[in-house]
């Protein structure tokens, strides 16, 4: 069997997850784990070039994706799980250009969502072009806009959760279209360890009014000490769902689809479904693919360690 030979980049809880899944997936070989970002990192990582077939950059989306991707995809195929949806499109085209500069494949925006959720939010239009698609989150720890309250001047941790409001899930369960804005269909409560003497008037303020991540919704900030953070907010569960609301025929049969992900831990899913979208990375680029590449490029076989005869036989 070929190995994939990957890297890791990042060891928080994304990364320790990717490790975990190499056991999983016999057909990846963990090479390298950069686990603590030195400015002499991309030297180090040049000694690796043609030892390494990818690297997983399992490291931030507020501000080290988008610093540290273009200059790693210069050197090494990459897939990351960029998770700021608003600035998708930027990110794509700066590293699009750096993998096209080295002839190399980035695979972009992986995971459950984006990832997987984007997979079904096309297929279920494409299914049901008349209706309206509404994603859910939660309840769960974002890892996302956890670490975006962690990168603050005064926090030393702080904790996540995406809740959906019940009475909107309801009403499209229901397959009322309505229009709904970001505050109607989710709150934001978040758990936060303040460095001692700071200003938590002030931090409160930046948190609930940070754009993309806060700003849209009812956001609630609780301060409290470490040890009691640490004895409530350790796990990292999470979940969400997928719902199509539409018609079909003349107008008057109602059809609804429904996916979801009930996760006891998200990072260790998260990093699972990652290395999927790594093995689809390897084959695009063995196919002669370039550039910076979205869930969206991938034939859904080659997200499978199976080859297409058995999934014939399997899955079909």
């Amino acid at each position: 069997m070929e190995k994939i030979r990957i890297g890791i980049v990042g060891y928080g809880n994304l990364g320790k997850g990717a490790e975990k899944a190499v056991k999983y997936n016999p057909d990846f070989e963990l090479v390298k784990i950069f686990a603590v970002q030195t400015p002499n990192q991309l030297e180090e990582m040049k000694e690796y070039i043609g030892k390494i077939d990818i690297m997983l950059l399992c490291i931030g989306s507020a501000t080290d994706l988008p610093q540290q991707t273009p200059e790693i995809a210069k050197m090494f195929n990459t897939v990351d799980t960029f998770d700021t949806h608003a600035k998708i499109p930027e990110y794509f085209g700066a590293v699009d250009a750096a993998a096209r500069q080295s002839d190399k494949l980035s695979m972009i925006s992986t995971g459950w969502d984006p990832g997987l959720f984007s997979i079904m939010r096309v297929m279920m239009e494409a299914a049901v072009p008349a209706g309206k698609t509404y994603t859910f989150w939660g309840r769960g720890v974002s890892q996302g806009h956890s670490e975006a309250m962690r990168r603050l001047p005064g926090v030393l941790d702080a904790r996540e959760y995406t809740i959906p409001v019940e009475a909107t899930l309801e009403e499209v369960r229901k397959g009322d279209m309505k229009e709904y804005t970001p505050r109607q269909m989710h709150k934001r409560d978040c758990f936060v360890v303040a460095e001692a003497g700071a200003d938590l008037a002030a931090l409160e303020k930046q948190i609930v009014t940070m754009p993309n991540y806060f700003e849209p919704y009812e956001t609630t900030v609780t301060f409290m000490d470490m040890e009691s953070f640490q004895k409530e907010h350790s796990s990292l569960p999470h979940g969400g769902f997928v719902i199509r609301s539409g018609v079909t025929g003349e107008g008057s049969n109602k059809e609804l689809m429904e996916f979801c992900v009930k996760l006891d831990c998200n990072p260790e899913f998260t990093s699972s479904v990652m290395l999927s979208f790594c093995r689809a990375a390897w084959r695009l680029y063995k196919d002669g693919r370039r550039g910076a590449v979205t869930v969206f490029d991938v034939p859904i076989g080659y997200l499978s360690a199976k080859n297409s005869e058995s999934l014939r036989e399997s899955s079909l």
